[in-house]
């Protein structure tokens, strides 16, 4: 596991304190993954729903050129 040092500001310092209070995590590290693993989460989402969204190309080949150009 890396360890990274990042600077916060005092707001945020002070929503993972709570976030440890309230037993949201362990202790500050542990919030700031679990919110990180909760983001990446939330990215995996939102792409697949974009992905669905996407038109899909069905057909022949050279009827969809066609339709394009």
């Amino acid at each position: 596991m890396t360890t990274l040092s990042i600077p916060v500001s005092g707001d945020l310092e002070k929503f993972i304190e709570r976030m440890v209070r309230d037993g949201k995590g362990s202790n500050k590290a542990d919030v700031v993954r679990r919110a990180l693993k909760q983001y990446e989460e939330n990215e995996a989402v939102r792409i697949i729903l974009q992905a669905q969204s996407e038109p899909t190309l069905r057909g022949d080949l050279r009827d969809l050129m066609r339709k394009i150009k």
